[in-house]
């Protein structure tokens, strides 16, 4: 960890999106706001997840906890089997190595994702057989 980190700012406005090349994994997009190698930080990745109608995000597990935050839309996340509401203001801790993912979107969602990682490259998702 560096002795002392400076504040940043990003604008989501500027971001690319990203997505899977594989589209098994999840036709979901995503924007990746802070994570090392992206931008001078350490500690925490994250950024903004987004799923459009029709759209999944498959079931997948990764050693590192994470939390989803609701920004917009409402959807349904499985965290191991159980269906969980996920929408504006509601807040979801998924335990690290649980299977989780979003089947299918019947409404665009927005969500904010974060991970105790100094970067996204850090998290290695292993994709559960469909």
């Amino acid at each position: 960890m560096a002795e002392h980190m400076t504040a940043l700012r990003l604008d989501t406005a500027t971001l690319p999106l990203a997505t899977w090349e594989n589209p098994a994994k999840g036709t979901l997009h995503w924007q990746s706001l802070f994570s090392r190698g992206q931008t001078d930080t350490d500690s925490l990745t994250c950024g903004v997840g987004i799923i459009r109608k029709g759209e999944h995000f498959a079931a997948h597990r990764h050693a590192h906890a994470e939390v989803y935050f609701g920004l917009e839309g409402r959807g349904t996340v499985v965290i191991d089997g159980q269906p969980h509401d996920l929408s504006t203001g509601v807040a979801l801790f998924i335990p690290g190595n649980a299977e989780h993912g979003i089947p299918v979107a019947h409404e665009t969602l927005r969500w904010f994702y974060t991970f105790a990682a100094d970067s996204f490259d850090e998290i290695t998702y292993r994709f559960s057989p469909a």
